[in-house]
């Protein structure tokens, strides 16, 4: 196979895990090249983590409206690429909000095919191949594109393994970026953003989610517990999210996030299609719920049947006693 391109994503400093993911994907399929975009200065910063995470070459694009432009820098930078570099086979980006809008726009400016929130990718002939997860999650799917196929991958769903480190070749490529038309980032809230300290949920490790069974907004905060034990994100059901427990950023299903974390905890969600749908790829699920028959112990690798107000005191004490464990023994 030939080369495939990587949208690489990164805080400006240090690359973002979903990157290493993409990259082990690529590594997979062909010749992994990973695309920087970033304000000037970020490709040096950036290149020896690259390498480390198997990249051979990274083209780099640097321009002051890195940040204050929506899309169009990305966009910019994968178009030349894919029309001057030869052997492509494949572009992958993160199957984010951000990654699925340059997807969109890369498809059209390429005249090519989109396969969108694949968990998977691999070689079948001299094709690239995703599969995809379908009408909620019931259907694992095969697909591929005429013409070189773009594909967004949904964070968590490739196992990174450690690569032959090896400094990529970095080439710099120019992009002239025209504010005027492009959707223009005009004030961040800083504070929101840093105020929980918990990761981001579409990328998270662990994830700790509540559902109706919570029973109220005051009660939900056994859940922030829980998961400020576990350093995990905080999720939802839609029933919890429309009950007023939590606002509708937490939402885990269908028509909320989907995610695919190493633990997924679900507390109080009885395990409607709608919300398997947004996690069932986690790959460990643990369930409490009162009700046995709940639909959630089918899909759940751990069960257990009781009070929540019971059962998540007692896990978050043994989790902070095994911690404190920890840390006496370091």
């Amino acid at each position: 196979m030939g080369k495939i391109l990587v949208l690489a994503e990164h805080d400006q400093h240090a690359l973002k895990d979903v990157t290493r993911e993409l990259l082990a994907a690529a590594a997979r399929i062909g010749e992994p090249v990973a695309v920087v975009v970033g304000l000037p200065g970020t490709g040096d910063a950036l290149l020896a983590e690259l390498g480390a995470a198997g990249a051979k070459t990274a083209y780099v694009a640097e321009t002051e409206h890195a940040e204050d432009v929506l899309a169009t820098p990305a966009v910019l930078a994968l178009e030349t690429v894919a029309n001057t570099v030869d052997d492509i086979a494949g572009i992958l980006i993160a199957s984010s909000v951000d990654g699925k809008d340059v997807a969109a726009r890369l498809s059209v400016r390429l005249n090519t095919g989109l396969i969108a929130d694949a968990v998977n990718v691999e070689e079948s002939d001299g094709t690239v191949m995703a599969t995809q997860q379908v009408l909620g999650g019931t259907y694992s799917v095969k697909s591929t594109v005429r013409g070189i196929p773009i594909i967004t991958i949904r964070p968590g769903t490739i196992e990174v393994t450690q690569p032959t480190s090896a400094q990529p070749s970095k080439i710099t490529i120019d992009i002239v970026v025209d504010p005027v038309g492009s959707g223009q980032v005009v004030a961040r809230d800083e504070d929101e953003i840093a105020s929980s300290g918990r990761p981001d949920l579409r990328t998270a490790d662990i994830i700790v989610s509540g559902g109706r069974g919570i029973g109220s907004k005051e009660n939900f905060a056994i859940i922030e517990q829980l998961a400020d034990a576990l350093g995990a994100a905080v999720g939802a059901s839609r029933a919890a999210v429309d009950a007023g427990y939590i606002e509708h950023k937490a939402q885990v299903g269908q028509t909320g996030a989907t995610v695919s974390p190493r633990l997924y905890v679900a507390v109080g969600i009885s395990g409607a299609i709608q919300h398997l749908a947004g996690m069932q790829s986690a790959k460990t699920i643990v369930a409490i719920n009162k009700d046995a028959n709940a639909p959630i112990f089918q899909f759940a690798d751990f069960g257990i049947v009781g009070d929540l107000f019971e059962i998540v005191p007692q896990l978050i004490k043994a989790v902070n006693a095994r911690r404190s464990d920890e840390l006496i023994n370091i």
